[in-house]
Order: structure tokens, then sequence, then C-alpha cells
């Protein structure tokens, strides 16, 4: 997504000071890695950000469909506040320059969605409930309340995260999909067992809700495939590190 009002990004495994499963670059405190490790590569992150911690926003996720807003006062709250504004929230927004907004997946689908008309921003985490659940679609329905975004003028990338080849569910998974209205012909194939492309399950979300195609970017990073440079819960376990996937506004 190539704005000089807007940087995104989604981080690699590499560069940071975690060991083990969170090797080496995890920034998420809720998967089990050391305090110290995680303090230290947020530092790092914001670091290169040229931002302070406190201006750095990643939600305690449920796998629900909360989504919260980021206002400029949330900076000056105290932590312990801060902390339980973001329990409990699978996507955050904010028109605000200088906060960082992201997301922590190993698998799940990070999406980034872009109103330059209205200089802001929101990053949604999209596992397969928060999918089944069309989570995407209710931010961008959150950002026309909050924002007047209209879905014509909006920007979205769905980052990286697990591929058709590599989702593998079982018939209940299949049936919720089915039942939530998903076109199951153009989302799963089956390979002994059902597979369902997540990305495609969002990308088409994304246009239901009025966004261009030309204006959806995906990428082509499949997690589990290249679990060496990204983290995958399915290949590694639960107990490893997480993506961040962050936007970050700059003035306009």
């Amino acid at each position: 997504m190539g704005t000089p009002h807007l940087l995104a990004f989604s981080t690699t495994r590499h560069g940071g000071q975690s060991k083990g499963e969170y090797s080496s670059f995890n920034i998420n405190e809720f998967c089990g890695d050391d305090p110290a490790d995680i303090a230290a590569n947020r530092r790092l992150l914001c670091d290169e950000l040229g931002i302070d911690e406190a201006h750095l926003v990643m939600p305690h996720q449920t796998h629900g469909v909360v989504v919260r807003q980021i206002a400029e006062d949330f900076v000056h709250l105290p932590d312990n506040i801060r902390k339980m504004i973001l329990e409990g929230v699978d996507a955050v927004m904010t028109d605000v320059s200088g906060i960082c907004i992201g997301v922590s997946t190993a698998d799940c689908i990070p999406i980034i969605i872009y109103d330059p008309d209205h200089h802001a921003v929101a990053t949604v985490h999209a596992g397969w409930r928060g999918t089944v659940a069309r989570i995407a679609e209710k931010a961008i329905q959150a950002m026309a309340i909050t924002y007047h975004s209209k879905p014509e003028q909006l920007h979205c990338v769905i980052g990286p995260g697990i591929s058709l080849d590599n989702f593998e569910v079982g018939q209940e998974v299949y049936e919720q999909f089915a039942e939530a209205g998903f076109d199951m012909d153009s989302i799963a194939r089956w390979q002994t067992k059902w597979h369902i492309d997540l990305k495609e399950c969002n990308r088409q979300q994304l246009e239901r809700m009025g966004i261009k195609p030309d204006n959806i970017e995906v990428s082509p990073v499949c997690t589990m495939a290249d679990n060496h440079d990204f983290f995958s819960a399915r290949k590694q376990g639960v107990n490893s590190g997480r993506i961040f996937t962050g936007a970050l506004l700059n003035e306009e």
C-alpha cells in the first residue's frame, strides 16, 4: 500500500531477541513469551517507527468482532486503562497521526483498511471465526459511522496468512461457512478433507461492501509454508510468536 500518509507493514520472525518458538521477533504478550524479550522487541519496533511505546496499540484478541476506536487521548491514559480498553478487541481504527495500531496473527488473516479521504485506518484480525462472523464488514461499517468513510474510496491489504492449500478444516467448520452464506464453490476445495481459502473469503467480504477490486491487495505469503520467515501456529503450536501487522498514519 504505497502512500506518503500511511506506513503499513507486517513483521517477520527476524531481528529480535525472543528465543525458541518465539525466535526472534515477537511483541505479543499473550502467547507465553518471555516478558523481557517482548519488551526489548517492542522497543526495537518503536525505535524503527519513531514513536514511543504508548503510541503502539495492540489489542488482546479473542476471535470476536469488537471494533475499537483509538482517539487522541488514548495515549495519555494509564496503562491499566489502556489494557482494559483493548481487552477482547479484534479490530482497531484511528484517524490520529503518530499512533501505530495493529493486530497479531500466526496463520489468521490480518487486514488493513485505509481511507485516504478522511485520513483514517483500521487493522483487523480475521481468523476463521472472525471471518465467518464477517468482522471485515463490521470494521468497514464502523469506519463509515465514525469517519464517514465510503467503501468505494477505501484501499485494503490482506496480509500474510495461511493459504487454501494448508488450511485444512473439519466438516463442522465447512458447514459454519456454508451456513454464513459464503459461496463455497469459490472458497473451498476437497483434498481428503475440506480446505478453505480465508484470504479469498475476506476479499469477497471487502468487495461485497463496495470496495473496488483494484483497491484490494492480497499478500501471496502463506504463513505455514513460509514458516522460516513468519510465525505459524499450525506449524509451531500456539505457544509460539505472532506476526504484528500495523498501520501508522503520518501527518497530512
